[in-house]
């Protein structure tokens, strides 16, 4: 029984880095604060942007499509419907159209290949998320 699993685990060594990884994200947000998390929902979009580049310029489309699609679930089911619009404001307002937008040009880019819809979803998100950085300091300091 266990023997069959160590082996199947030792040809595959990415599925035992994936579950590594598995295990410590689910571990970091049992006590993360909602800051925390929204930060590490930025984190998972880079490193998922990251990934479909990269599988782009190595002409790996299945896995730029997942990774792709994975970048669309986190802005979609993560960092936009995380937003108040209601006690949020203008601020709220301008973000849930600038997700509406990266999700629009991550369907592009994915559709047609396009590395430069891919870079352009880096360029526009690189300000928001380091802003959220910044001001991490300061939200766990309360």
């Amino acid at each position: 029984m266990f023997a069959s699993t160590f082996a199947s685990a030792r040809t595959q060594p990415s599925s035992l880095a994936n579950a590594y990884a598995r295990v410590e994200l689910e571990t970091g947000t049992l006590d993360a604060s909602p800051h925390k998390l929204i930060q590490m929902l930025f984190d998972g979009l880079q490193d998922a942007l990251s990934r479909a580049r990269g599988a782009l310029a190595d002409g790996r489309v299945d896995v730029k499509a997942r990774a792709v699609a994975h970048a669309a679930r986190i802005v979609e089911e993560g960092l936009k419907s995380a937003l108040d619009l209601q006690a949020g404001g203008q601020i709220a307002a301008d973000l849930n159209a600038l997700y509406a937008y990266i999700t629009v040009r991550l369907t592009h880019a994915n559709l047609h290949n396009d590395a430069a819809a891919l870079d352009e979803c880096v360029r526009l998100l690189e300000p928001v998320r380091s802003a959220w950085a910044e001001i991490g300091p300061r939200v766990t300091a309360r």
